[in-house]
């Protein structure tokens, strides 16, 4: 599973809507679609700042562990 993926889990599964995922990033939530879709890479500081809010290791985001 792609890292995009998993963190659309986790948003999904935390009842988020796009629009707070970019808040929390400080991105538009368009930016946000992008990243879900494939269409541009995530910046590393909204990777961090998205494991740290979710509670997730970035080895799981990267499948590197199954333990999150």
């Amino acid at each position: 599973m792609d890292y995009r993926q998993k963190f659309r889990d986790l948003r999904i599964d935390n009842d988020l809507k796009q629009e707070d995922v970019a808040r929390i990033c400080g991105v538009s939530d368009a930016t946000v679609g992008h990243w879900e879709n494939g269409r541009r890479d995530m910046r590393i500081d909204c990777i961090i700042k998205l494991c740290r809010y979710y509670g997730v290791s970035s080895d799981y985001i990267f499948g590197l562990s199954e333990k999150k």
